[in-house]
């Protein structure tokens, strides 16, 4: 793994966010609204997971992954913060975030369990995110060209979701975390993801007064399973995941690092 370096974005997430930003669509608008709704809450608990799994290593060890997990904090830390003013300005806009009420509730039974399984839940929702943020970086006109900011905002996040992918995986593993619990937190990760993306999704159109519009779901069935269907697409590194020898270093991430060195203007390096 390349050197985590942590970067503030020059973007004000402080502006009024357009109705339909995304390519004037609501469909994909609302969807990429309703994964913003789950960040804040779920990167903190990201970060915590690997804190907390980083503190239970031996002294040794953690000398050989600490720059990983600062870096993979820092990174959490900014994404969080940005997130945050973004759905501030979401909620001005009349939508109401239905999913972190949820979260909060469901994760009040993990509290006290062994931090394995916060790794374990970290890791596969690190790896769900790592290739939605790879498919993003491959398609970025499906973003459109309405709101520069917020096309900025959502590559300069997943090329960082790529390049930090594998932190909470190797805490994990160095912890001796189970192959079996790697695989059911994946699956529990991946249907309580798709679910409650689609309930927040569904929230965010009926808010919008574009839910029973026939274009809304022509949209919703082109991007998921058109010929550059993102579910058609991010199927295949999903699977992977489920491999005993897998690895996330095994999923390329050209994409993010191209992205990176094409758009250093838009953001500073700053210390972790």
């Amino acid at each position: 793994m390349t050197a985590l370096v942590v970067r503030r974005l020059l973007v004000d997430m402080e502006q009024p966010i357009p109705r339909h930003w995304c390519a004037g669509d609501a469909f994909r608008t609302a969807l990429f609204n309703a994964l913003s709704f789950s960040f804040p809450f779920g990167e903190q608990f990201f970060i915590d997971s690997v804190r907390d799994g980083f503190a239970k290593l031996p002294p040794e060890v953690q000398e050989k992954l600490r720059d990983d997990v600062q870096g993979f904090v820092g990174q959490e830390a900014t994404h969080r913060r940005l997130h945050g003013l973004y759905n501030a300005q979401l909620e001005k806009n009349g939508l109401v975030n239905v999913w972190e009420p949820r979260s909060r509730e469901r994760f009040k039974a993990l509290e006290g369990v062994d931090v394995r399984h916060w790794l374990g839940i970290t890791a596969a929702n690190e790896h769900l995110t790592a290739i939605l943020a790879d498919f993003m970086l491959h398609n970025p006109d499906l973003l459109g060209e309405q709101d520069e900011r917020l096309k900025t905002l959502w590559l300069w996040h997943s090329a960082e979701e790529s390049e930090h992918k594998s932190v909470a995986y190797d805490v994990y593993q160095t912890l001796d975390g189970d192959y079996g619990w790697r695989i059911k937190w994946m699956k529990r990760a991946t249907f309580l993801f798709v679910s409650e993306s689609l309930r927040q999704t569904v929230v965010n159109l009926k808010r919008d007064g574009t839910l029973w519009k026939w274009s809304t779901w022509r949209s919703a069935a082109s991007y998921l399973f058109g010929k550059r269907g993102m579910v058609r697409l991010v199927y295949g590194p999903w699977k992977e995941y489920l491999r005993r020898d897998f690895h996330p270093a095994q999923v390329g991430s050209e994409a993010a690092r191209k992205w990176l060195a094409e758009n250093g203007d838009v953001f500073v390096p700053v210390g972790t």
